[in-house]
């Protein structure tokens, strides 16, 4: 599991090979075996002893502090490399050849495939209103088609993937925005800070998805700052930006879904200067929603190393397929693997509602 803590003032410690998670609020404190933990998120100001530390190091659990807004900001792991530099030196090739450009195109292309699903989804759920995704639906497939026709290095082709990605996602906000309840509109994305309460939520959705990326990658021995499409610079984590691509549409599934539920509150929401951002009673919701919808079993395809034809379809946690597509690109930079391979689309939209 992973364990988020949110609330101002909790503590927590240890005790033997368990977590103690205690407040002034609740009567018994909280126990849980280190063995069931496979990270630790705390979004809040919180006591937390070395001790507990120290027990995370030795079960390979990463505690991950995120800000206000969801961005995070600061990681503890255990001190051992844990993988071989060949990686590292391999992805650094990759960064200039034809092996990251096919990687960052089939990621992207994937994330517009994930939306323009997404979006037919909702189309079918209101009849009435067809007219509002003409633009975005005939849009996405044509630039996906377009996306995957571009040759050359990234560097080549990094201004038309950009260009072509960025049109495409006006479009589709401007879809999503035409779905939102009245009294929660918004005009296109607006980042740190957010100038109202979708992009406040989905901003907050979307750093929670980059520590899960960022685990993933650090985990398969990737590093986090050697990206393929966005650009080198200073404690930039480039890859994470590039890999998180056909996965924001979790957080884009969850803050939709919230809002146009009916299941969003007012005091979800804070103003602070320049604009908004999510309370403590808003971080808990879409936390809580998200790890719901991270925790559902999918459809995600298996192929072992050095054996052709060995795919088949194992039944895994939503969440566990990001970290399966971290160990696909270390595996195929090491040349152990075709390209990564991310959870079909028919997988991520099962059971759900629009």
């Amino acid at each position: 599991m992973q364990l988020v803590i949110n609330t101002y003032g909790t503590s927590l410690r240890r005790r033997g090979e368990r977590f103690v998670i205690s407040h002034r609020s609740r009567p018994q404190p909280i126990e849980l075996a280190a063995s069931k933990v496979q990270s630790v998120v705390i979004a809040s100001s919180i006591h937390l002893t070395s001790g507990v530390i120290e027990l995370a190091a030795q079960h390979d659990i990463d505690i991950c502090f995120l800000s206000k807004d969801g961005q995070p900001y600061s990681r503890v792991w255990q001190s051992r490399l844990g993988s071989t530099a060949a990686i590292r030196r391999a992805q650094l090739c990759a960064a200039d050849d034809d092996v990251g450009a096919a990687t960052v195109s089939q990621w992207i292309a994937k994330k517009l495939e994930n939306q323009q699903r997404f979006l037919t989804q909702l189309q079918s759920k209101r009849p009435q209103g067809t007219d509002a995704f003409d633009t975005a639906l005939r849009l996405l497939p044509d630039t996906v088609q377009k996306l995957l026709q571009l040759s050359g290095t990234v560097t080549e082709k990094r201004a038309s993937i950009m260009g072509l990605e960025g049109a495409a996602g006006r479009v589709y906000f401007e879809c999503l925005s035409k779905l939102m309840p009245s009294e929660y509109p918004f005009s296109g994305r607006s980042r740190r800070p957010a100038v109202d309460p979708f992009n406040a939520m989905l901003n907050y959705a979307y750093g929670v998805l980059y520590s899960q990326v960022e685990r993933a990658q650090i985990l398969a021995g990737l590093d986090p700052q050697i990206g393929f499409l966005h650009t080198d610079n200073y404690n930039k984590r480039s890859l994470v930006f590039d890999m998180i691509e056909p996965f924001r549409i979790i957080a884009e599934k969850s803050t939709v879904l919230l809002f146009t539920g009916r299941r969003v509150k007012r005091e979800f929401f804070r103003e602070v200067p320049g604009g908004i951002e999510l309370a403590p009673e808003g971080r808990a919701a879409l936390i809580a929603n998200l790890n719901e919808r991270l925790d559902k079993a999918v459809k995600y395809p298996i192929q072992q190393p050095k054996r052709p034809g060995g795919k088949k379809t194992r039944r895994i946690k939503l969440r566990v397929t990001i970290q399966y597509e971290a160990h696909a690109l270390a595996n195929q930079l090491l040349g152990r693997c075709d390209l990564p391979r991310i959870v079909d689309s028919d997988s991520l939209f099962e059971n759900d509602d629009g």
